[in-house]
């Protein structure tokens, strides 16, 4: 008769399912690499497709899985699913320039790539994880008929997390095609074997 957890979910989180955008970024903390933001708009039919897939958060999620996932998220009828990055060099530029910040510069791409999803399908409300205490990405997008929530750990609502793969999606990719023109595998993150190499 069905997962009874999607049930429960239904019951104590209603909002989940209700027609609306989630908003998710890759590469904040990675020193290869472009920095991108997802965002995906999705209704209740999607969402319990997805939560019987295993979409959820991608942090912790394999490559290969991330990759599998993404490709049934952007396969999904009627999902919209838009796209913002910026690649290293330009990110190396931008951030060289005095007052450079970059939450701010991630909150101009989520605006980028909220403006493009909602002019595919129009919907009241979006949910962002929380990256910044201030409402950034109200300052780029300025919509008095979309209300954009932030919570942290947001990636607990399922289009929230679909909008985390498929950003980890595309910054898979890039890192792939980044490695392949350095002649070596790139490594992710920025930790000491990161910046050794």
């Amino acid at each position: 008769t069905g997962d009874p957890q999607l049930g429960y979910e239904e019951f104590h989180h209603p909002e989940w399912f209700e027609p609306h955008a989630g908003l998710d970024e890759a590469g904040k903390g990675d020193l290869f690499g472009p920095l991108i933001t997802a965002c995906v708009i999705a209704d209740g039919e999607m969402v319990r497709a997805w939560r019987k897939i295993g979409v959820r958060d991608s942090k912790g999620i394999s490559d290969s899985v991330v990759l599998h996932l993404e490709q049934q998220i952007k396969g999904t009828k009627g999902v919209i699913v838009k796209i913002a990055y910026c690649g290293m060099s330009r990110y190396n530029t931008l951030m060289a320039k005095p007052q450079a910040n970059l939450n701010h510069l991630l909150a101009w791409l989520h605006a980028c790539s909220l403006e493009d999803a909602l002019k595919k399908r129009r919907v009241e409300w979006g949910m962002l994880d929380q990256f910044s205490k201030q409402p950034l990405v109200q300052r780029y997008f300025k919509d008095d008929s979309f209300t954009l929530k932030m919570q942290p750990r947001a990636e607990s609502d399922p289009v929230v997390a679909a909008a985390s793969i498929c950003a980890r999606g595309e910054f898979i990719r890039q890192i792939k095609i980044l490695s392949k023109r350095c002649g070596m595998q790139l490594r992710k993150g920025a930790g000491s074997s990161v910046k050794e190499q």
